[in-house]
């Protein structure tokens, strides 16, 4: 894909994102580009689930679709909900304490666990494989490695969607922690942190140990 065509694309969501609703001809006049060159790009940002088109009925003439973001394109520009969260957890550890922190990191732990459970199945290979996708659709760019010694395996996560709360509130980190031994049913210790100034986040996974 060239920078060219990334750029008019780009143009046209932020279009988009201020203007609203635009018909192929408006965004044309705008950009400077043919109607035809417009489509061209808007054919892609469909295919790609960034834009959605509308049929409107209009006073004279046939009639014409408009174009708008999707909730999917939305996304993509700037957010800032980790200082809010972090306003909220502070608040409500001044209120009423660390303890009702922990305990609202608990109940995320259990939601997560609730959704995680009936997915992560089959033997220990296939539970890490699935946990490190399921990781991965929440933005933490996991790998994950079978390892020399049976029965052990590592995942690494190298992004934290939640880093600035985790390096503030620690609970992040240890109900992950916890998250992970509870679907896997395994031995799973962290070697790596990256709120505690690692480079990425690491999981050494194995069998439970027979008694």
């Amino acid at each position: 894909m060239s920078n060219e065509n990334t750029s008019t694309r780009d143009q046209i969501l932020n279009m988009l994102k201020v203007k609203g609703s635009l018909s192929v001809s408006d965004m044309a006049v705008d950009l400077g580009i043919t109607e035809m060159a417009v489509r061209r790009h808007l054919n892609t940002l469909e295919r790609d689930n960034l834009i959605k088109s509308t049929l409107v009925r209009q006073a004279m003439g046939r009639p014409t679709n408009v174009y708008s973001l999707s909730q999917e394109a939305d996304e993509l520009f700037p957010r800032n909900y980790s200082h809010l969260t972090l306003d909220f957890l502070r608040d409500l550890q001044d209120i009423d304490g660390n303890g009702k922190v922990e305990m609202l990191f608990r109940r995320r732990e259990n939601r997560l666990e609730q959704s995680y459970r009936p997915q992560v199945q089959g033997n220990l290979e296939e539970r890490v494989a699935k946990l490190a996708e399921l990781q991965n659709e929440k933005g933490y760019m996991v790998e994950w490695e079978k390892l020399e010694e049976e029965g052990r395996y590592c995942i690494k996560e190298f992004n934290c969607p939640i880093s600035q709360v985790a390096r503030e509130f620690n609970q992040a980190c240890t109900c992950e922690l916890s998250l992970f031994r509870r679907v896997l049913n395994a031995e799973v210790e962290q070697t790596s942190c990256m709120a505690k100034g690692g480079e990425k986040c690491v999981f050494d996974i194995r069998e439970v140990r027979q008694a």
